[in-house]
C-alpha cells in the first residue's frame, strides 16, 4: 500500500510539474514531451568535446554570451541576414565557436520530437554539460524557455569588455540582478578556454604593476604571432578546477577583468576563497549558472521554439 501511494505521489509529483510548467521553468519540462532530451544533448556535446575538448569552454561562453544580452533566449545564435545585422556578427562575439555543437543537438531532437524544445533550452543544457565533462560541478538547470525572436548587434554593448576593472565588473552584473561574489564565481569560467592577443595586448604597451614580469614576457610572445594569438587563461585550458584563482594571485591573469578581481579590495576576498577552497569555488559557481540561465526568460506570449537555431520561424 506504501509503494502505491508512493508511486501514485511521484506521478501527481510529475503531473504537477508539467501542468505548471508550460509558461515558467521546471526542472522536468520535457519528462512528457521529449523525455530523451537530456541524454541526447549529453551525448552529442560528449561527442564534441571528445573530438575538440576547447569546445567546452566555446559552449559556456557561448551561453553567457546569450544570456547576457536580451536574456537566455537563443538570440546569439541567430544568423544575420540582409536586413539584419545579428549579435553573433559584432566584434565581441566574432571568436564565438561551437554553433554546429548546437545545430547537431537540434537536428536529432527534431528527428524525436519536433517542435518541443527550444534552442534557448538546448544551449542552457550544452553548457551545463560542458562543466560536467571537464571536471567540473554537477547540477541541473530548469527548462521552459522560448527562443526570442529579436537578434540585433547594437544590443552586444552591453557586453562587459576584457579591460573592465572590477568596479565595472560590479556595476554591470549587478544591473543583471548579481552580487559581486556571483560575478567573481561565474568569472571562474574562464578556468577553461584561452584569450586573443587583441584582448590583452593593452596590457603590454607600459609597466602594468599587477602583471607579473615574467608572464608579461610570455603575453608578449604569444602577441608576436597576431592580435588572433591564443594564450590560455591558466595552465589547465581544458579543465574545469580553481587554478585560474591561484594565477590572479600571482599576478598570472590574463585579461585586466580577470587580474583586477584580485587587485580590487572590493573582490579580492572572494578570489582568496576561491584559490584555496575549490568545493566552495564549484558550488557558488553552479548556483551562479543557475541564476544566469534564468535572465529574461522569454515564455509563449514573447517567444516560440525554433525549427532552426539560425533563423526566426
Amino acid at each position: 500500500m506504501t509503494n502505491l501511494l508512493t508511486v501514485l505521489l511521484l506521478i501527481d509529483v510529475f503531473a504537477y510539474g508539467f501542468r505548471y510548467g508550460v509558461d515558467g521553468l521546471n526542472m522536468n519540462y520535457y519528462l512528457m514531451s521529449c523525455p530523451f532530451v537530456e541524454p541526447v544533448v549529453k551525448n552529442i556535446v560528449n561527442r564534441a568535446f571528445q573530438n575538440d575538448p576547447t569546445l567546452a569552454a566555446a559552449l559556456i561562453r557561448m551561453h553567457f554570451h546569450d544570456c547576457f544580452i536580451e536574456g537566455c533566449d537563443g538570440s546569439v545564435l541567430i544568423d544575420s541576414t540582409k536586413d539584419n545585422t545579428a549579435e553573433k556578427d559584432s566584434p565581441g562575439n566574432l571568436s564565438l565557436r561551437g554553433y554546429e555543437v548546437i545545430d547537431d543537438i537540434k537536428e536529432e531532437i527534431e528527428r524525436q520530437c519536433p517542435g518541443v524544445v527550444s534552442c534557448a533550452d538546448i544551449l542552457a543544457m550544452a553548457a551545463r554539460d560542458a562543466v560536467f565533462f571537464t571536471g567540473g560541478p554537477v547540477y541541473d538547470i530548469p527548462k521552459g524557455r522560448k527562443d526570442g525572436r529579436r537578434s540585433k548587434i547594437e544590443d552586444t554593448i552591453n557586453l562587459p569588455f576584457p579591460t573592465f576593472n572590477a568596479s565595472e565588473l560590479i556595476r554591470s552584473f549587478g544591473q543583471r540582478g548579481f552580487s559581486a561574489q556571483e560575478m567573481v564565481a561565474l568569472s571562474g569560467a574562464h578556468t577553461l578556454g584561452v584569450a586573443r592577443c587583441a584582448s590583452f595586448k593593452n596590457r603590454l604597451s607600459q609597466v602594468d604593476p599587477n602583471l607579473d614580469t615574467e608572464f608579461a614576457k610570455t603575453l608578449a610572445k604569444t602577441c608576436n604571432s597576431g592580435d588572433n594569438a591564443e594564450q590560455p587563461f591558466d595552465y589547465t585550458r581544458n579543465d574545469f578546477d580553481n587554478v585560474y584563482f591561484n594565477a590572479l594571485l600571482r599576478k598570472n591573469g590574463v585579461l585586466a577583468s580577470d587580474q583586477t578581481l584580485y587587485t580590487s579590495p572590493k573582490t579580492r576576498n572572494f578570489v582568496n576563497a576561491y584559490a584555496f577552497n575549490q568545493a566552495m569555488f564549484f558550488f557558488d559557481f553552479q548556483q551562479a549558472m543557475v541564476k544566469m540561465g534564468l535572465l529574461d526568460v522569454k515564455d509563449n506570449s514573447n517567444g516560440e521554439v525554433r525549427e532552426n537555431c539560425r533563423k526566426i520561424n
